[in-house]
Order: structure tokens, then C-alpha cells, then sequence
């Protein structure tokens, strides 16, 4: 599935997603929830009937009770799997003319936005935290010229500072090729 047409003279030089701390960081809170109704039982276990009616529908026997851990894991691995596609499918382009931004929303929505290099007028990284700094992750804030100006922020991306002299290596590189163009004429 091609989100987006390169020109005749453009090429791909990177694409770029998430750093994997970033997607293990959002998947613990799934895998604690998933963990949570299987203490349910216990903390039942230590009650009494006579203060809690509803008691024996809530032991893992009840088909109740694991009825209502099926729709719970349901919910819990839906919402895992949203969250591996949102890591997996949200990416940045980087090619010799443009910066795309792919942005996943949901499972069925999908936004394309670009602009082109020669508008690029500033691009700053930020690393922050102990564990950004270890693992050597990351955003790039790139913003544009122009009456409608944009800034692109890429966030949790590895190695920000590397992906911020590319696009500055590509804006050279771009502005060379048109010189040598507009001298050779």
C-alpha cells in the first residue's frame, strides 16, 4: 500500500518510525490490565458471603466471571493491538525533495501531510528523561517558512540528532543541485 507518489527525480532516502522503548512503554499498561482480574478471586476469596451477596457468581467457576474475563481480555488485547498498529503504522518519509508524515488514526483513518525541503527554515531535537538519553532517543521539531507555516514533530524517534543532520544533509544537497542547475543554464 503506497500512501504517497515520488516524483520522477525523488528518492527515498529514510523511513522512520518509533523508537521500541516507546511501544514497550505503552504496551505495559495493557499487560498490567490483562494481569488484574486474575487477582479478583483472591481478594474474593478472603470475604464473606454474608457481606457480599454476589459473592459465588464471582469465583473462577462462574460463567459469569469468565464471561466477563473473555470480554475484558477482548477489550485489552483490541486495545494492544491499536496501539502496536498506531506505533507501527504512524511513520515519517524522508526523500530528496519532501518530508511525508503518515499519521494512523484508529484502525481505518489514515492522514498523508508533506512539505518540501526548500521550506524548511529550522529543525531542533530534544532528548529528555534518563532512559531518552540512554537508549539515544528522541524528537525532531522541523518548521516551515511560509504565511501558513507547519512544524512537523517527530516524537520517540532514535537517534534525533542524526535524523536532524540528514534533513539538514538533504536541504544542502537540494539547494547544490539547483545551483549547478541554474549555473548550467
Amino acid at each position: 500500500m503506497e500512501e504517497f507518489e515520488l516524483e520522477p527525480d525523488e528518492r527515498v532516502i529514510r523511513t522512520v518510525r518509533k523508537h521500541w522503548f516507546v511501544l514497550l512503554v505503552t504496551a505495559i499498561p495493557f499487560a498490567l490490565l490483562a494481569w488484574l482480574p486474575t487477582l479478583i478471586p483472591g481478594i474474593l476469596a478472603r470475604m464473606s458471603e454474608s457481606a457480599f451477596p454476589l459473592l459465588p457468581l464471582l469465583t473462577a467457576e462462574s460463567p459469569w466471571f469468565r464471561l466477563f474475563l473473555g470480554l475484558w481480555w477482548l477489550l485489552i488485547w483490541i486495545g494492544a493491538f491499536n496501539a502496536f498498529t498506531q506505533y507501527y503504522l504512524n511513520h515519517w518519509v524522508i526523500t530528496s525533495l519532501r518530508i511525508v508524515r503518515i499519521r494512523q488514526h484508529g484502525f481505518f483513518s489514515r492522514d498523508v501531510s508533506s512539505f518540501l525541503l526548500s521550506h524548511v527554515q529550522d529543525v531542533t531535537t530534544n532528548v529528555h528523561g534518563i532512559f531518552a538519553d540512554l537508549l539515544g532517543y528522541g524528537s525532531v521539531q522541523v518548521e516551515t517558512a511560509g504565511t501558513a507555516s507547519k512544524n512537523f514533530i517527530m516524537d520517540g524517534i532514535e537517534d534525533p540528532q542524526g535524523m536532524r543532520d540528514l534533513i539538514m544533509r538533504e536541504i544542502a544537497e537540494l539547494y547544490k543541485r539547483r545551483n549547478s542547475t541554474h549555473i548550467g543554464l
